[in-house]
């Protein structure tokens, strides 16, 4: 378990882990809609590619699955720090 008075610890963690979820977010978005929409063209889901689903429905369903996770390991984080809200 990690110290519980060490801050910089603490910022580590939160920085690690909200680079990851922006390079989710990026890769869903950015990536699977635009750069390698050619590539998912083939694929079929819900009657279009999957290149279109990323860009109109899937995006966005990732980003919301990524607020409640975010939401979630953030009060895990800051209960393991001790700078949880009582």
């Amino acid at each position: 378990m990690e110290n519980h008075n060490d801050p910089s610890g603490y910022w580590r963690a939160n920085v690690r882990f909200i680079l990851g979820s922006l390079i989710i977010w990026a890769l869903c978005s950015y990536g699977f809609a635009i750069l390698l929409r050619p590539l998912l063209a083939g694929i079929k889901i819900g009657g279009t590619d999957l290149g279109f689903w990323f860009a109109q429905q899937g995006s966005i369903g990732v980003f919301i699955v990524l607020i409640f996770f975010y939401a979630w390991r953030m009060n895990k984080l800051d209960k393991q720090y001790g700078v949880d809200e009582e």
